[in-house]
């Protein structure tokens, strides 16, 4: 027999009025008005708090009260394997920076945490009486940490090349500085950039050889007289860039500089006036060829230490042109070009402290170097084209969606052009967190209400629990990720809204939904009976109207089959259980223990299992000497006091 609150639950559960949301096996309701044919399958049963749940997230979503808003969103339970609200899951949107997930992803599938970007000094001269007789190639391959994020000063990498020229006695080079770029390909920007991002430093164009995160600062100084145009002077340097002045000196009045260009490749346009008795305007713009910027600042630090350079300032983008990638054979004895010397090498730091720059500082050129990184080495191509390739094969070999809403057109989410349903982001997040990759992923994503992640929803139940990635452009936002209830569950979650007149509204509807999960919680006993039930019962959700309860089809991914993480290392402190069951929470059964122990399951805390068995944590740990409460490890035994 079935137990009574299930029987109390399937009566009162309400019926399937939508067709479209209707899963697999289920018979599609009559349009309004018409006869209901039977049905072999009894309606889902759907527990009151779960309800609830739906009730109140469908009510926050319309409470802007928008016309022509598109919102999609989706939770499930990756412990449960339920689906608990779905509103339109399988809408493509635009989904901003939280196309960041499925390029961090990649990297970590792809790459590794470990992994590390080279940078070569190379020269294809002789040296000879602290001459050097050749060129001096910087090669790149992709590393967008050359700045003074990760090291003491912008030019600390350039100075230490410089020192390496030294240490060898060279005192002249007689030949160019050249930036070889040629380990990327394809367009620098994303199809579907704005051109009123061509002047912001969030979208500078990306390179296989980046400096200054392909920045450059403009110290506009006033003229000696009036009616003289300003001083411009370049920080970190850059000989070359192209500027237009036009810029006054003013005796007097305001101050008033505009910096602009009518192209990526376009010159630097200067305009406005600035008083004779300013100190100074700063402003900072992306470069149009950072590989010419690199070599030009390289050239510089050079001279700054006593080594002369006679020769030019140039880049390679073309792999043909490059005197490493333009080689057909490196046997000297079957290659006209002289042979290459690598001088020095630099070595990035890791991939995880880039993909945390990617996430929790949500930066786009880090995610566009990543993407094209995986794409050269993933399938040889280092462009956004072949990233993307490389991102579809990770979803179609490790998801068990048939299809998936994907378009990438950059690795980072500017481009208006990407599209993302929250279904394809949910297989993604349900991937993660059971792949050896959780904790590494895991580590990259902001926390709410952390200074250096997510400063929002502070002082509610997602505060210090819920992290996920962010996501902002023109009427665009999205908030995708994972939290723990207030029982313990782990829920995974992609909110994704287009076309809505105030973002920052927006985000205050995805903050709401992220408390409201992190207080979130259902009676163990129904939660347990939920995960025993056929999918047509236990996958159910919102539909698109909102205003009843409809089936929706759990994601195949959504339920691990295995295991779940380990909540050992960083994951451990970040993910500790919520909150203490609810008062009205089913007394403690047998379930999970033998005799006075307890097997650990996914979601156990000790205050959970203390709540639960009526002891106290401290009695807990004083049965289990040495238990670490934040790496309880599912299998492992409790002894119970």
């Amino acid at each position: 027999m079935l137990p009574i609150l299930l029987v109390l639950l399937l009566q009162s559960a309400p019926q399937a009025t939508d067709a479209n949301s209707a899963p697999r096996g289920t018979a599609a309701a009559p349009p309004h008005g018409a006869t209901a044919p039977a049905v072999a399958n009894p309606a889902p049963a759907v527990a009151p708090a779960v309800l609830n749940l739906r009730s109140d997230l469908d009510r926050l979503i319309k409470s802007p009260g928008w016309r022509g808003d598109q919102w999609g969103v989706l939770v499930v339970s990756l412990d449960r394997g339920d689906t608990l609200f779905a509103y339109q899951p399988d809408l493509a949107l635009a989904p901003a920076s939280n196309l960041k997930l499925f390029t961090s992803a990649a990297a970590l599938y792809y790459l590794g945490p470990d992994f590390r970007y080279s940078t070569y000094l190379m020269t294809d001269g002789e040296i000879a009486d602290g001459v050097l007789q050749g060129d001096l190639v910087i090669y790149g391959t992709g590393d967008p940490t050359l700045s003074d994020r990760f090291y003491p000063t912008k030019t600390a990498i350039w100075e230490s090349f410089a020192d390496s020229v030294a240490a060898l006695g060279i005192r002249e080079i007689r030949g160019d500085v050249v930036g070889d770029a040629s380990y990327f390909g394809g367009p620098s920007v994303g199809l579907g950039w704005q051109e009123s991002y061509m002047n912001a430093w969030y979208a500078a164009p990306v390179s296989a050889l980046s400096f200054n995160e392909n920045i450059v600062t403009l110290h506009i100084l006033p003229g000696e007289q009036a009616g003289w145009r300003p001083k411009i002077q370049f920080i970190p340097g850059g000989e070359g860039i192209a500027i237009v002045n036009q810029a006054t000196t003013v005796q007097g009045g305001s101050t008033s500089i505009r910096v602009d260009r009518a192209a990526y490749d376009g010159p630097i346009v200067v305009t406005g006036q600035i008083s004779k008795g300013s100190s100074g305007v700063w402003r900072s713009v992306p470069v149009d060829d950072p590989a010419r910027f690199a070599a030009a600042v390289l050239r510089e630090v050079l001279e700054s230490r006593g080594i002369r350079v006679t020769g030019e300032v140039r880049s390679i983008a073309d792999s043909v042109a490059s005197p490493l990638a333009g080689r057909s054979v490196f046997a000297p004895a079957f290659d006209a070009a002289p042979p290459l010397r690598v001088l020095a090498v630099h070595q990035s730091p890791p991939m995880l402290e880039i993909l945390k720059v990617v996430n929790r500082k949500s930066h786009n050129l880090y995610a566009e170097a990543v993407l094209r990184t995986v794409g050269r080495v993933a399938v040889g191509q280092g462009t956004v084209d072949g990233g993307a390739r490389a991102v579809r094969h990770l979803l179609e070999r490790e998801t068990d969606l048939d299809s998936f809403a994907l378009r990438m057109f950059d690795g980072s989410g500017l481009s208006v052009l990407n599209r993302v349903s929250p279904r394809t982001t949910i297989a993604l997040l349900d991937y993660m967190a059971k792949s050896p990759m959780w904790e590494d992923f895991w580590a990259t994503l902001p926390e709410a209400g952390a200074t250096d992640g997510l400063r929002r929803m502070y002082r509610t139940a997602a505060e210090q629990n819920l992290r996920a990635k962010t996501g902002t452009i023109d009427r665009v936002s999205a908030l995708s990720g994972y939290v723990r209830s207030a029982n313990g569950e782990r829920l995974a979650f992609s909110i994704m809204s287009n076309n809505v007149p105030s973002t920052w509204r927006a985000k205050r509807v995805e903050d709401a939904i992220g408390a409201r999960l992190a207080a979130f919680t259902r009676p163990a006993a129904v939660a347990a009976m939920m995960s025993t039930m056929s999918p047509a019962i236990a996958s159910t959700g919102t539909g698109a109207n909102g205003a009843t309860p409809q089936p929706v089809p759990a994601p195949a991914s959504a339920a691990p089959p295995g295991p779940a993480p380990s909540t050992s290392g960083p994951a451990a402190g970040a993910v500790p259980g919520a909150g203490s069951p609810s008062t009205d929470e089913a007394p403690a059964t047998a379930e999970g223990a033998v005799g006075r122990t307890h097997v650990i399951r996914r979601g156990d805390t000790l205050d959970g299992l203390a709540k639960r068995y009526g002891t106290t944590v401290n009695a807990i740990r004083a049965k289990n000497p040495g238990i670490n409460p934040k790496r309880l490890m599912p299998g492992d035994s409790l002894k119970l006091p």
